[in-house]
């Protein structure tokens, strides 16, 4: 049966994938990004995705009231990585805002519809990140940490109320998300940063998390395949085995 899918954070990466994906499968997609640019560079889609410019930290959120929704995939994130020592408080806020108050937020709007007419699905993207720690992305998994909460709560909280939560947690896929990531504590870290001894330590963790990425496709089959699901679990780890890696 063909739904109608809402995806945040689809002008590239796991959010494009799988609007297109879900598309091809003969569903209805209302996939969104956070900036009109990013809408009108997203060509050559089939006549079942349309593309709004949907900022989740905006009152963009108010759009969905007018669109009926079956899933929504909470999808649209930032990445920053840094020491937790010296990363600006503004960067901190940043992150949060994004990842974790503009998801809830978006996603009380949404179950505005899901709730009256007692049905509805919403998918989380968290990360293995919301699993596991690792030195200079404190930033970036404490946001993940709390969609974990999120999460984890909304599951228990909307199931007498018929609509199910579940998470996805990708490990490092080549999206060029975490090659941004990675990057992105060089613009404000230098030679006066309280941790700036241990330098080395935050590029070997950076190099780790954007060698040997893993091929995306198998993230947007995934996500469709959950869309689909009669039932799902609360975690969904991908690849399985993802946390082998950190010795978890």
């Amino acid at each position: 049966m063909s739904k109608s899918i809402l995806i945040t954070g689809a002008g590239s990466g796991f959010g494009k994938g799988a609007a297109l994906e879900l598309a091809r499968r003969g569903h209805q997609v209302i996939a969104t990004t956070e900036t009109q640019e990013q809408a009108e560079a997203f060509t050559s889609r089939p006549p079942n995705l349309k593309v709004e410019k949907l900022d989740i930290t905006s009152s963009d959120i108010n759009k969905v009231s007018s669109w009926d929704i079956d899933v929504l995939v909470n999808n649209a994130g930032m990445g920053q990585s840094g020491p937790l020592a010296d990363i600006p408080l503004q960067r901190i806020h940043q992150i949060l805002e994004v990842n974790v108050v503009g998801t809830l937020s978006l996603t009380q709007k949404v179950l505005e519809q899901m709730i009256p007419r007692g049905r509805g699905r919403i998918l989380i993207m968290s990360s293995i990140g919301g699993l596991v720690t690792v030195p200079g992305f404190g930033a970036y998994t404490m946001s993940k940490h709390a969609l974990e909460a999120i999460g984890k709560t909304l599951r228990a909280e909307l199931a007498p109320a018929g609509i199910d939560v579940a998470l996805i947690n990708p490990g490092p896929y080549d999206t060029g998300f975490n090659d941004r990531m990675a990057e992105s504590m060089w613009s404000w870290f230098d030679e006066n940063s309280l941790q700036n001894d241990n330098a080395a330590m935050f590029r070997e963790t950076g190099n780790s998390i954007t060698s040997d990425q893993l091929d995306p496709e198998e993230v947007f089959q995934l996500i469709a395949d959950l869309v689909e699901a009669e039932e799902t679990d609360v975690q969904n780890l991908v690849p399985a085995n993802i946390l082998e890696a950190f010795g978890s």
